[in-house]
């Protein structure tokens, strides 16, 4: 098994503000991605940065729901301009560029198209773009250059608020069978996932839950309320909408069905989802084939890594 490398990542405050202007840079990557709001879009587009090719993301709300928009140009600025004119729900923009203007004309069409795909496959932000681009031709070598340059700009890009681009879904782990090969042992220490349950018997909900590699991920085929049950102004009532939107929840019957399992931030907010209301995840979920919740099996694991540190230690 392959250890994950750490990356490391500069974000600059342009005017010192936290809700101002931000520039973000990966170290020994050329790209470079400057978020404005939309109240301080003339300031950004008079930076030297705006006047290079790229590619641009619109970020905003339409009749209560979120919204993007995907474009690129030689020159961002231009382009920018005549969308702020015709384009009225944006509120922030991101732009896109390279250092010393190094992307070409073809390098933002690919990578427009390829951002366009990539959204509208995760599904949780519309695009208010009208057509799906083809891919630019490019040589095989350029194809290369631009997919290690989306792969550091989606690790760039939730550090500037923007989680469009960030894949929740996850493959659904294969059931062993009883007379199956034993599986190959990849790493010696790669702890066991373990499962979680969550009932109500009354709205028909049954849902499981693996916490892997510091993941909480609602299996696939588990059951959910079927309409939102809690307060209006909850904060997740928007992430419930957008599994419905995504598909990823599934009316059937009185309640809904996870179409594919789906890594949340919290079992406190898988809770919340699969309930349709507000509800404590460490509370709710419980250890499979036990009475123990997870706050508790939480706490256990907790003393028993800190006994393993202090036995070490002597």
């Amino acid at each position: 098994m392959t250890r994950a490398i750490g990356r490391s990542l500069e974000l600059y405050y342009i005017d010192g503000r936290p809700d101002g202007m931000l520039t973000a840079e990966l170290f020994n990557w050329t790209g470079h991605v400057l978020m404005t709001p939309r109240t301080q879009i003339a300031e950004a587009l008079a930076r030297p940065e705006a006047s290079y090719a790229g590619v641009y993301l619109l970020i905003g709300e339409q009749e209560g729901e979120p919204r993007a928009y995907v474009g690129e140009g030689e020159d961002i600025s231009a382009r920018i301009r005549s969308h702020d004119v015709r384009k009225e729900w944006w509120t922030s923009a991101v732009l896109i560029t390279a250092a010393a203007n190094k992307l070409n004309k073809a390098h933002v069409r690919y990578l427009e198209a390829r951002l366009i795909a990539e959204a509208r496959a995760i599904g949780r932000v519309p695009l208010d773009n009208g057509t799906n681009p083809t891919l630019a031709a490019l040589s095989e070598a350029d194809v290369a250059k631009m997919e290690a340059f989306l792969e550091n700009l989606f690790i760039v890009l939730p550090a500037v608020r923007v989680d469009m681009f960030i894949r929740r879904a996850r493959p659904t782990a294969a059931k062993t069978q009883p007379d199956a090969a034993p599986a190959v042992e990849t790493s010696t220490d790669a702890p066991e996932a373990k499962r979680f349950v969550l009932e109500n018997r009354r709205h028909d909900i049954h849902a499981t839950a693996v916490l892997r590699d510091g993941e909480f991920i609602v299996e696939a085929g588990s059951t959910a309320r079927g309409s939102w049950a809690g307060l209006a102004h909850h904060n997740y009532v928007g992430l419930y909408s957008e599994l419905i939107r995504s598909g990823v929840l599934a009316p059937q019957g009185n309640h809904c069905v996870f179409t594919e399992s789906y890594a949340f931030s919290s079992p406190s907010a898988a809770a919340t989802v699969v309930f349709g209301r507000a509800a404590s995840g460490p509370q709710s979920w419980r250890l499979e084939g036990s009475e123990m919740t997870y706050k508790e099996w939480e706490a256990a694991r907790i003393e028993d890594t800190f006994e393993d540190l202090l036995g070490a230690s002597e």
